[in-house]
């Protein structure tokens, strides 16, 4: 997404982060998790804190403390997008994979040496979560 794409969906994107980070207690938190979202969001090959920083106009510490060292209850997070994806894609089965994300350095949270679906072989990866909804 260019700077211009998401500037005309910010709105919307700030209201859907706000209900998703609505249970983190603090609202530096909240928008430091706004920020992240609209980094993964915009185009860019990395998605590590110092190229999406440099993407957002911001120091990439702000996104690294976020991620690695506050302190908020990711299964709360994650029970909101559970119920907003049931209510708005409304799919009739998950299916919950890991995805392998290749990555060039150990600069980002969770990069190791392991086997990587997305290279056929081990490598320096990050793995994520993917769940995906299929209406029959």
């Amino acid at each position: 997404m260019t700077p211009e794409e998401m500037e005309k969906v910010r709105t919307r994107l700030e209201a859907f982060a706000e209900e998703m980070l609505g249970s983190l207690a603090r609202r530096d938190q909240r928008a430091k998790g706004e920020l992240y979202l609209r980094g993964l969001m915009l185009d860019g090959k990395r998605k590590s804190m110092q190229p999406m920083a440099e993407r957002l106009g911001v120091d990439h510490q702000q996104l690294q403390q976020f991620v690695s060292s506050s302190t908020w209850d990711w299964a709360k997070v994650r029970e909101r997008l559970a119920r907003w994806g049931a209510t708005n894609i409304a799919p009739e089965a998950y299916a919950i994979d890991d995805v392998g994300f290749p990555k060039d350095g150990y600069d980002s949270p969770g990069v190791a040496r392991m086997y990587c679906g997305a290279l056929g072989k081990r490598g320096n990866c990050q793995i994520g979560g993917a769940t995906r909804g299929r209406t029959l």
